[in-house]
């Protein structure tokens, strides 16, 4: 892996205008690495575009260089980009970029960084480590091998991409060696107080309801051990743009005692008008891999915690909820 480092900052250096994509619904661990590597990008004086298909949630634009960030794929032409870098994508689909990517110009050069396991191969540079806790790790040991001094705002968005994907430190994911980065990342400036009233100390009076309405309607499946809790159309609805409240509802069920996973479903309707549900898994127990079932669902994700989005609504019926 050393050497797919250097071979990646190699590309970067002579690059001449650079595209750094990160995933569609972005997550904390998503705009941090984002952070870094614009930061990089900064201060080596590259021209560089900072791309996300989907607008990010103002909860984190306290990270550095948030405010490059360009949404909407059609206030970009991807055609201009001599190097392309995708971060914490996890699949082609979920750039955003899909097509444009799939029918790239042959001198147009991409580099994968991610933490995410493989689905598919599009990158001609593939620095994937499922083992990582988060692609913000990943960046670390890309930084560290090349010998790049870590700035202060590389260590706040390093720090940020780890305590999110880690749910400060509660995920069964978390390393000695993350712990020993956060460490380190405080060394450099990292604002640890400051990243946990952004993250994690921000809910909203509707959002705690949320999460009691998500609470009332948790069940437990006896013949599987598993728990599922749902919200409708009518509850999520004003919250359609904010992924991290959701993100949080699930984190916390996953504390359950007892079952073997917990799944959140939530009703969704979609640009185009058209009923979906997306679900969220979660599972603390040592011989669960909740991302088998998100796969099988058309999703993916880590073996703690996965996510999927299938076409349908939510149904109340006397035997329990079923999707139609």
């Amino acid at each position: 892996m050393e050497a797919k480092y250097r071979q990646a900052y190699n590309k970067i250096k002579p690059a001449e205008n650079i595209l750094i994509i990160t995933h569609v619904r972005p997550d904390g661990d998503a705009l941090s690495s984002l952070g870094t590597m614009a930061d990089l990008m900064e201060k080596s004086d590259k021209k560089y575009t900072a791309f996300c298909a989907d607008k990010p949630e103002g909860l984190f634009s306290f990270l550095p260089h948030f405010e490059k960030i360009i949404s909407g794929k059609d206030n970009i032409n991807f055609k201009d980009f001599d190097l392309i870098i995708v971060l914490d994508c996890g699949s082609l689909s979920r750039t955003g970029l899909e097509e444009e990517i799939k029918n790239k110009n042959e001198g147009q050069f991409i580099i994968e960084f991610d933490h995410h396991p493989k689905i598919d191969s599009y990158a001609q540079i593939e620095i994937k480590i499922p083992a990582a806790t988060s692609t913000a790790e990943v960046l670390y040991r890309f930084l560290k091998a090349n010998r790049i001094r870590i700035t202060k705002n590389m260590a706040n968005c390093i720090l940020t991409g780890i305590l999110t994907d880690t749910s400060n430190f509660l995920h069964q994911s978390t390393s000695e060696e993350a712990v020993t980065i956060a460490s380190e990342m405080l060394i450099h400036g990292a604002q640890f107080p400051a990243i946990m009233r952004h993250t994690w100390q921000n809910k909203s009076l509707t959002a705690m309801k949320l999460w009691g309405r998500a609470l009332s309607s948790l069940v437990i499946n006896e013949k599987y051990n598993l728990a599922f809790a749902v919200l409708s159309i009518k509850e999520t609805g004003k919250f359609k743009d904010e992924e991290d409240v959701f993100d949080g509802i699930s984190t916390f069920l996953g504390n359950l005692y007892g079952v073997k996973a917990v799944m959140l479903l939530r009703e969704e309707i979609t640009p185009e008008g058209k009923k979906q549900i997306k679900g969220s898994i979660r599972s603390s127990h040592p011989e669960v891999d909740v991302s088998r079932l998100a796969t099988r669902l058309g999703g993916g994700g880590h073996a703690k915690a996965s996510g999927f989005i299938i076409e349908g609504e939510l149904e109340k019926t006397a035997n329990g909820w079923r999707v139609k």
